[in-house]
């Protein structure tokens, strides 16, 4: 096993961290021929793949002619990043700018302009992960198929990805969490007619679908969809309002939102009003997160 491999299995970032590898994209020279100032060159557009790992799978005919017509008037300013393509060394791959690609051939070019990099896989996600978090491209479904890839494919944990991405550890992990939901909810958050919020709220629904679909139907916002998947936990009934729980305090809302990042799941502290007792509720999301569970607290304990 490779040094790099052996890192990645470990869960550490590869050899060059992501801040890095975009920082190499616009310091070194291209490879191959012909390359320009600062590295650019130009390539063949129809010399172009795009990579089958790329986290963005949704592109708006809206946004592409946009882009197109702006291309037209004024080129493509953003070179694409790409490498060898790995299955044919006279193609090349996309390793950023997808977009910029297909609107360019909407544009009707013939070339575009490229900076062509020796990357690795790991690194091709990483980087096309990085670009499209940053200019906020990516749905929350296709954020969490791109960490989803780096946690499964290439070894990452979920605090080193974080930390990585310049995101929380609870950021990463609620959005993992969404990929244990229905197909059909999780269409519902690609198409835009539910929210990440929404999202949240139904991974510990029983019918997450049924409720979905509900949500949609009447409007609700986040908050209202977090009562009605209460009401469901609580048999279908309201709650009588002198039952209704109290706001939480920062102080409590601070603890659940800590031991969720350290555990990865779902927290939920709960007082008893005017008392010191109370209850912690861990919620998993996968037969594989409660084994994690069992074993962190029985190593704690002593027993494990």
């Amino acid at each position: 096993m490779t040094k790099e491999k052996a890192e990645l299995r470990r869960g550490l970032a590869p050899r060059r961290g992501i801040s890095a590898l975009m920082a190499d994209l616009e310091s070194k020279p291209a490879s191959g021929t012909g390359a320009g100032r600062g590295g650019e060159t130009t390539v063949g557009i129809d010399r172009i793949s795009p990579n089958p790992g790329q986290p963005r799978r949704a592109f708006t005919d809206s946004a592409l002619d946009e882009l197109a017509a702006s291309i037209r008037e004024k080129g493509i300013i953003q070179p694409l990043v790409l490498r060898r393509d790995p299955r044919d060394p006279d193609r090349y791959e996309i390793v950023a700018g997808e977009r910029r690609w297909r609107a360019a051939q909407r544009a009707q070019l013939h070339e575009v302009p490229a900076i062509v990099r020796d990357l690795g896989d790991a690194e091709v996600l990483e980087i096309a992960i990085v670009e499209n978090i940053q200019r906020a491209d990516l749905n929350a479904m296709e954020e969490a198929a791109g960490y989803r890839q780096l946690t499964e494919r290439y070894g990452h944990t979920q605090e080193a990805l974080a930390r990585a991405l310049g995101k929380s550890r609870s950021h990463v992990a609620n959005l993992l969490r969404l990929l244990a939901l229905p197909d059909a909810v999780q269409e519902m958050v690609r198409s835009g007619a539910l929210s990440a919020g929404h999202a949240r709220a139904l991974v510990t629904a029983a019918e997450p679908e049924a409720l979905a679909r509900r949500i949609v139907a009447r409007g609700l916002s986040v908050r209202q969809a977090e009562v009605l998947v209460q009401e469901e936990r609580d048999g279908g009934q309201p709650r009588p309002r002198g039952r209704r729980r109290r706001a939480k305090d920062a102080d409590t809302r601070a603890a659940e939102k800590d031991l969720a990042a350290a555990l990865g799941m779902k927290v939920s502290i709960d007082h008893v009003a005017e008392g010191e007792a109370g209850s912690v509720t861990l919620r998993y999301a996968t037969l594989e997160q409660f084994d994690e569970l069992c074993r962190r607290l029985l190593v704690t304990t002593g027993t494990g």
